[in-house]
C-alpha cells in the first residue's frame, strides 16, 4: 500500500510542470553554480555511480552527465520524476525519499543535493546526511547547496496554485555543524548573493568528503 503523500510531494506533484518550465535551464543563467558543478564533476568523474538527490526535472544531473559523470536522480515527487525522465531520456531517474534511501551503503561516489534540503526540517537534517553518509563509499564526495539565513519559510501559493511548502534557512556555521557531526569532513564551503531573478537570499554551497577507512 502507497504510503500517503507529504505536503512538500503533494505540493510539488502540483506545480512540476511550470517547475520545469522555469527551471530546466536555470544554469544557462547561473556561472557561479556551473563553476562549482564543474569542480564537483572533476572530482567524481571515472569514480562510479553519482547521485541526484532531489533532482526536480534533472537539470543538474543533466548538467553533470553532459561532463562524463556517472549520474541518475531521485525525487519525492513523482510528476518531477516524470518531467525528468521525459527530459533526459539517457538518464535513470525513481522516486525516493533521502530520509530512508533505497541505496546500498557504500554504493555512490558522490552525492550532489541542490537545494533539497531546505525542505528537511532542522529535527530530520542529521536523519537526511546520515542517509547521503551511509550510501556514499569512503572517499566519496559530497556537494550540497542551501538558502543562507537563520529561522524559516513557508509558501502556501506557488504559480497560482495552493501549496504548502516549507524552507529551512541554514547560517554556514550550522550546516557545518551538522555535517562533521554525520561524519563528513569539510572541504569549503562558499557563499554567493542572489542573482536579480532569484529569491532575495544567500546561496550557500558545502563541499564535504567521506573519510577513508582509518584514515
Amino acid at each position: 500500500m502507497k504510503k500517503p503523500q507529504s505536503e512538500v510531494e503533494a505540493s510539488y506533484d502540483l506545480v512540476a510542470n511550470e517547475f520545469a518550465d522555469e527551471f530546466f535551464d536555470e544554469l544557462k543563467r547561473k556561472p557561479f553554480d556551473r563553476e562549482l558543478l564543474d569542480q564537483f564533476a572533476e572530482s567524481v568523474r571515472g569514480q562510479g555511480q553519482v547521485c541526484d538527490i532531489g533532482c526536480g526535472p534533472g537539470q543538474i544531473g543533466r548538467y553533470l552527465h553532459d561532463r562524463g559523470v556517472s549520474i541518475s536522480g531521485i525525487d519525492l515527487s513523482q510528476e518531477m520524476i516524470r518531467h525528468a525522465r521525459v527530459l533526459n531520456p539517457d538518464i535513470n531517474f525513481e522516486q525516493d525519499d533521502m530520509l530512508n534511501l533505497d541505496l546500498q551503503e557504500a554504493s555512490l561516489a558522490g552525492i550532489v543535493c541542490f537545494y533539497a534540503i531546505i525542505h528537511i526540517g532542522r529535527e530530520d537534517l542529521m536523519r537526511a546526511l546520515s542517509e547521503m553518509y551511509r550510501v556514499i563509499k569512503p572517499g566519496g564526495k559530497l556537494l550540497i547547496s542551501f538558502h543562507g539565513g537563520a529561522g524559516e519559510l513557508h509558501r502556501d501559493e506557488w504559480y497560482g496554485k495552493p501549496v504548502s511548502i516549507d524552507v529551512t534557512l541554514h547560517e554556514k556555521e550550522e550546516m557545518s555543524r551538522y555535517l562533521e557531526a554525520a561524519g563528513f569532513e569539510i572541504e569549503r564551503i562558499v557563499q554567493r548573493e542572489p542573482y536579480d531573478f532569484e529569491y532575495p537570499t544567500p546561496r550557500v554551497y558545502a563541499f564535504a568528503t567521506k573519510p577513508l577507512v582509518g584514515a
